[in-house]
């Protein structure tokens, strides 16, 4: 069993192997956004709580392996909350949380960055994905960038990669990464990702 150093402590890990797509866009898109399903509505959160963020990050990527922030200690997590560059979005859907956004703003040189997006798994396949996806684009030009990036991997939806191409991103590169996943996070990892 694989193990990986924290804090000077080792815990076992599962290595897996993803393949890590980095997509940019260099305009706004063009063309009429996707109508939201009705009931939906999109919140920029004045303020997000620790706890919050926690319930968005670990519903929404639990299956695509989303593990490097559950392993954020809460203080750094509340620093990364309060900086004025990051803004969470969050879909609601019959007044509820469905989905949400993050999206950093990473200056004139580099743009914004699409951090993470993603639907929480009763809301997926019920119309609202491009929608939200189109209105994060949206979000971040009315801000005037020089670019948006996004990043996706093989551990995310399979539908993910193609939707970020039809929204207007184009792929940039992609590289090989291991990544060290904690056991104790109890993550569901496919096999097909399971590092020889």
């Amino acid at each position: 069993m694989a193990t990986a150093a924290r804090s000077g402590i080792r815990e076992p890990v599962q290595r897996i192997e993803v393949d890590v797509t980095f997509l940019r866009m260099d305009a706004p898109p063009t063309g009429t956004p996707p109508d939201f399903p009705p009931g939906c509505s999109v919140v920029r959160l004045a303020r997000c709580s620790v706890p919050f963020y926690r319930y968005l990050y670990d519903t929404v990527g639990r299956d695509y392996v989303w593990w490097l922030r559950r392993t954020t200690p809460d203080a750094e997590v509340a620093a990364l909350l309060e900086r004025p560059e990051i803004s969470i979005h969050v879909l609601y859907q019959a007044g509820e949380p469905a989905g949400f956004y993050e999206l950093e703003r990473r200056g004139a040189e580099h743009g914004t960055n699409l951090a993470y997006f993603g639907l929480m798994p009763h809301a997926i396949g019920r119309g609202a994905g491009r929608a939200l996806l189109r209105h994060a684009i949206d979000g971040a030009w009315a801000e005037s960038p020089r670019l948006l990036t996004v990043n996706t991997c093989t551990a995310d939806h399979p539908r993910a990669l193609p939707n970020y191409v039809e929204a207007g991103f184009r792929v940039m590169r992609t590289l090989r990464e291991v990544w060290p996943v904690p056991l104790r996070l109890g993550l569901p990892i496919p096999g097909r990702l399971h590092a020889g």
